[in-house]
């Protein structure tokens, strides 16, 4: 079987869902350049309006992002569909950092030959299961049926692929194999799970809670591959050129990302509801509470990008043959976090 290439996989994936993803809300003003000589420093920041993006959400939602950038940075937001939207806006210059998954953080660091982004600090760890018809109970049930996933080559998409490998079930690209995996956008996921065209899906929260209130039930909560039962979900990275420009916008950046990980870790209730409106804000529909207090036994939002995760995730992308291997030597650029953690007296995060 021919490997896709890095350089491919990307696009396809950008085809994929550029056109349906939106550069979404933007609040402040929007376009400015981050890099002008005049005026306020604007950082252009994006996340995906999900449970998975909490840190993000919250952040923006209560202030806590302006409030650690300070009168004189205006903080401009960007929502995003899918992680490869996210890239595409910071290469072409439109975004200076974002929250994103780890996939397109590896895919966007071998693109650009490691000069693009750095990532700068954790933020959430888990929240990702298999959910399926009640009636599969075990792992070769699964054999001849239709699994559903968010994107080819996405995150999960790579989890699944190789689960399945390990326990001796081929998958192929164009949904051959013993199990035929199924890419397909999560709300659509929802639908068909429903309909009974696919017979379950390895998604992210607030997708899997809704599959299982749906009728499914969980056959493998992610975090049980995992050592400690930690994986990383969402990381924040920034542009280079940006980071070499505007150092000191940055460390209050990741000031920001780990007072909104206190806040959520110390005000959950108050966090959910803030989750609530602001999505309801973004796409004119709050999430149900309920909802959100469902998943969040699910994640744990922590600062540290669980580094080691993401390089098995990357070998384990290299073993279902979706991508080649990639030198992740210079990706994590974690100095802004240490100083930050052990201003507060908490303990830094290792270097990878």
């Amino acid at each position: 079987m021919r490997r896709l290439p890095f350089r491919r996989l990307v696009s396809l994936a950008t085809l994929a869902v550029v056109s349906a993803a939106t550069l979404g809300t933007t609040a402040g003003c929007g376009e400015d350049d981050a890099s002008g000589d005049s005026g306020p420093v604007t950082l252009r920041l994006g996340y995906f309006p999900n449970i998975t993006h909490a840190p993000a959400v919250v952040g923006v939602e209560k202030g806590i992002f302006a409030d650690k950038l300070g009168s004189g940075v205006k903080l401009s937001t960007k929502t995003f569909n899918a992680g490869p939207a996210a890239i595409e806006a910071i290469f072409s210059g439109a975004l200076d950092a974002t929250y994103i998954g780890p996939n397109p953080t590896v895919n966007a660091f071998s693109k650009s030959k490691g000069e693009a982004v750095r990532v700068v600090s954790g933020a959430a760890s888990g929240g990702v299961a298999l959910v399926v018809k009640p009636e599969i109970t075990s792992v070769e049930q699964l054999r001849g049926r239709k699994i559903a996933t968010p994107q080819l080559g996405n995150t999960q998409d790579v989890a699944l692929r190789y689960f399945l490998k390990e326990k001796g079930l081929t998958t192929t690209k164009e949904g051959g194999g013993d199990v035929k995996v199924v890419p397909q956008e999560n709300s659509q996921t929802v639908e068909t799970f429903g309909s009974g065209a696919i017979d379950g899906a390895w998604v992210p929260e607030p997708f899997a809670s809704r599959l299982v209130n749906a009728g499914g039930k969980v056959l493998v909560d992610e975090r049980d591959l995992w050592p400690d039962r930690k994986f990383v979900i969402t990381n924040l990275i920034v542009s280079t050129r940006f980071l070499k420009a505007h150092p000191d916008v940055v460390k209050k950046l990741v000031e920001g990302q780990v007072a909104a990980n206190e806040f959520v870790n110390t005000k959950p209730d108050e966090s959910q509801q803030a989750i609530s409106d602001h999505i309801g804000k973004i796409t004119g529909k709050p999430l149900d509470v309920k909802l959100i207090k469902q998943a969040w036994p699910t994640l744990e939002f922590t600062n540290d990008p669980i580094a080691s995760s993401l390089k098995t995730g990357l070998d384990h992308a290299v073993a279902v043959q979706l991508t080649e291997p990639v030198d992740l030597n210079g990706l994590y650029d974690l100095s802004y976090l240490d100083d930050v953690l052990k201003a507060q007296g908490k303990p830094g995060v290792t270097q990878p």
